[in-house]
């Protein structure tokens, strides 16, 4: 379960709704972070900590990750 830097974009740049409350909390501040400073390499930092996530939690994350695929 791994992302790309576009789906990591579109992550942080639009909105959508997920079931688990600790992934849309990491998206909240990383959108914050991305929306102060909107680099190759924030976005980078941010696709890397979605991906860490994404594979420690893939069991609750299935729903969720379904969502991510189609972006």
């Amino acid at each position: 379960m791994k992302i790309t830097s576009q789906q990591a974009e579109k992550l942080l740049s639009e909105n959508h709704s997920f079931s688990q409350l600790g992934f849309s909390m990491m998206l909240t501040r990383l959108k914050r972070l991305y929306a102060d400073e909107p680099s190759n390499e924030i976005l980078e930092k941010a696709m890397n900590e979605i991906n860490i996530f994404l594979d420690k939690f893939k069991g609750v994350l299935k729903n969720d990750y379904e969502i991510i695929t189609k972006l």
